[in-house]
């Protein structure tokens, strides 16, 4: 019986991450958009360039509220300087490979399924942002000896 209480406490903490994770992801996609707007239409920069920019400030963004917000508890005592550029590392790892897992997601969807681009587009976010979200829990903010159940 107690296993399962802590079974059940430990899901439900991913459960409320997830969601943290989901607004920190939405405030991502605000910076994202005025930064590339910033660079591309008031400082005249190439849009590829912007777009750079751009994701990657936001990718920080994001870095930075999961750091301190989202999974914050579980960081504990694994403050220092190199414990936190190991996890910015693996975050841009993490989702680099969700970039790439998105285009993918979308080209399949969109081109082989001949689904509505803005259908497919949304389609792959979802998927990504799970992926996003499981990988930095098992991988870059853990507690070991303590791991919360996906």
């Amino acid at each position: 019986m107690k296993m399962a209480i802590l079974l059940s406490f430990a899901r439900a903490e991913r459960l409320r991450q997830f969601a943290k994770f989901c607004v920190v992801g939405g405030s991502g996609v605000l910076v994202d958009m005025t930064v590339l707007h910033l660079l591309a239409r008031w400082a005249g920069w190439n849009v590829s360039l912007s777009k750079m920019c751009s994701a990657e400030v936001a990718m920080l963004n994001n870095f930075f509220w999961n750091e301190v917000w989202t999974f914050q508890p579980g960081v504990g005592g694994q403050r220092t300087f190199a414990a936190v550029v190991r996890r910015l590392w693996h975050f841009h790892a993490i989702c680099a490979v969700g970039i790439g897992l998105a285009i993918l997601l979308l080209h399949m969807f969109y081109a082989w399924l001949g689904i509505n681009l803005y259908a497919a587009n949304f389609m792959g976010i979802v998927l990504v942002t799970l992926w996003n979200f499981w990988m930095n829990a098992l991988f870059n903010w853990r507690v070991r000896g303590h791991e919360p159940a996906l």
